[in-house]
């Protein structure tokens, strides 16, 4: 009989925090029934297993993410919104270093909420892009490169790889003008290839 009280929600929603605190690539399912206070083969009442559990994980911090994004996009346009948004996106990351990790898993087609969620984050990007007048084809192309670059930054500074003399903040800001520049000068934009 499952716990009293417990479902997959919970379990989701414990399992992000565990993986905050011990990382993400530590969660197993043995840790977080230990933390749930139920046996290893009572958890699967509440989730299928490890590839589930990543799964549910990976859709719960992406609809996370995304409203952070929305949020920060809301009233705002082109370098004004793209500082904002990848601000709150290394923001989102710093503040769930283990669940941070399980929102760069490809939603699963089966699962619509995921689906969802990458959508709405993806969407926020591509409202940001459209101010640049940045379309089609050509808005996969630009975000992609913001998702490169910012999570490319965010990675590298949760690994501690920033080691030379400049702070790191700085170079975070240098790297959103830079994009605000290209972007501004994107070759073809509004181009459908």
């Amino acid at each position: 009989m499952p716990r009293a009280g417990l479902n997959p929600q919970i379990v989701v929603r414990e399992a992000a925090v565990l993986a905050d605190e011990v990382g993400y690539h530590k969660l197993t399912l043995a840790a977080l029934a230990n933390r749930l206070g139920v046996a290893l083969p009572s958890l699967y009442k509440h989730i299928k297993g490890a590839d589930a559990l990543a799964q549910k994980l990976s859709a719960l911090t992406t609809a996370e993410l995304a409203e952070e994004m929305t949020t920060a996009a809301a009233g705002r346009s082109r370098e004004d919104a793209l500082r904002a948004v990848a601000t709150a996106y290394r923001s989102y990351a710093r503040r769930h270093p283990g669940r941070y990790p399980a929102a760069q898993r490809v939603p699963d087609p089966t699962d619509p909420a995921h689906v969802a969620a990458s959508e709405r984050a993806v969407g926020v990007v591509f409202a940001i892009l459209r101010g640049y007048g940045i379309e089609g084809d050509s808005a996969v192309d630009g975000a992609r490169m913001f998702r490169a670059a910012v999570h490319g930054f965010v990675a590298l500074e949760a690994a501690g790889d920033f080691g030379l003399p400049r702070e790191v903040d700085r170079s975070f800001e240098q790297m959103i003008t830079a994009l605000g520049v290209a972007f501004a000068a994107w070759p073809g934009r509004g181009d459908v290839d």
